[in-house]
């Protein structure tokens, strides 16, 4: 894999897929391996991937100092990836709590973004944050999946402060749209490619100024879209209108049956979406 060095000295590694005008993926977890994102549903044949590994994740090494897995410490990284491209301006995507990053990132050099696509992401620099209300408004939506009982039970004792392996494993099936043979061969690779360390001290709420990130979005040059899956909980549909609604030139789409990995459950939608925003 081609890599670069951060500002800190720690040695970043990055996947490239595909053809195409360039794409910055940043991957969620948070911390996970950018491997997960495959090739985005076949994204990849109609944009050339760049496909970073974060930070102490998959190739890329462990820095020296702990403390600069969280977010904001990260965004330098970003920077030196577009500098390191030779790229005046980027298309960038993130998924998941990648979102943190992708935001604090546009938010801090506007002038270098072109787009954002924020993929069923989190949005806590801007001060949005998902409930467990919104959880059970999507759980609900699965009672029918023979799957359902053992998964919500592991999910209530998540959030009921079980830390347990097994509740993780067995409440898996909510982030995908269908619980299929190739969902679970892509969640088994979850755990060995999330670093836990890095995990706890990606997002703390102190990295974020919500006041302050709203009012440069409101008003930036920068085309964001805001993808949710109908089925997911982060966001659920209602909650990402809110987020698309906090840019100057923001827009939804929500991806009918969709969970928390879209490009898996309906590649053709996905990337349709996606590209077309891109491309216009």
């Amino acid at each position: 894999m081609p890599t670069l060095t951060a500002p800190d000295g720690t040695e970043l590694a990055y996947r490239l897929e595909g053809r195409g005008e360039p794409l910055l993926c940043l991957p969620g977890g948070p911390m996970r391996a950018s491997v997960y994102l495959g090739d985005l549903g076949g994204l990849s044949n109609r944009r050339r991937l760049v496909l970073l590994d974060l930070r102490g994740t998959g190739d890329s090494a462990e820095p020296a100092d702990p403390a600069s897995y969280r977010c904001d410490r990260q965004v330098g990284d970003i920077e030196a990836l577009r500098v390191h491209l030779g790229l005046d301006r980027v298309d960038l995507l993130a998924h998941s709590a990648a979102g943190d990053l992708g935001l604090l990132y546009a938010l801090a050099h506007p002038d270098r973004v072109r787009t954002l696509t924020l993929v069923t992401a989190r949005s806590r620099p801007l001060g949005v944050e998902f409930t467990r209300e919104h959880r059970d408004e999507r759980a609900a939506l699965r009672v029918g999946e023979p799957w359902h009982a053992e998964a919500f039970q592991a999910y209530q004792n998540l959030m009921d402060g079980s830390d347990s392996d097994a509740d993780w494993e067995a409440m898996t099936p909510f982030f995908y749209g269908r619980w299929d043979e190739a969902a679970r061969e892509h969640a088994a690779g979850d755990a060995a490619q999330t670093n836990k360390e890095a995990a706890r001290l990606f997002s703390p709420w102190d990295a974020f100024d919500p006041d302050g990130a709203r009012a440069i979005a409101e008003s930036w040059d920068v085309r964001v879209l805001v993808v949710a899956g109908e089925l997911d909980s982060a966001p659920i549909p209602r909650v990402g209108a809110q987020i698309a609604e906090l840019f100057a030139d923001g827009e939804l789409a929500v991806q009918p049956g969709g969970g928390h990995f879209p490009w898996l459950d309906d590649p053709d939608f996905f990337v349709r979406t996606v590209a077309d925003f891109l491309d216009r």
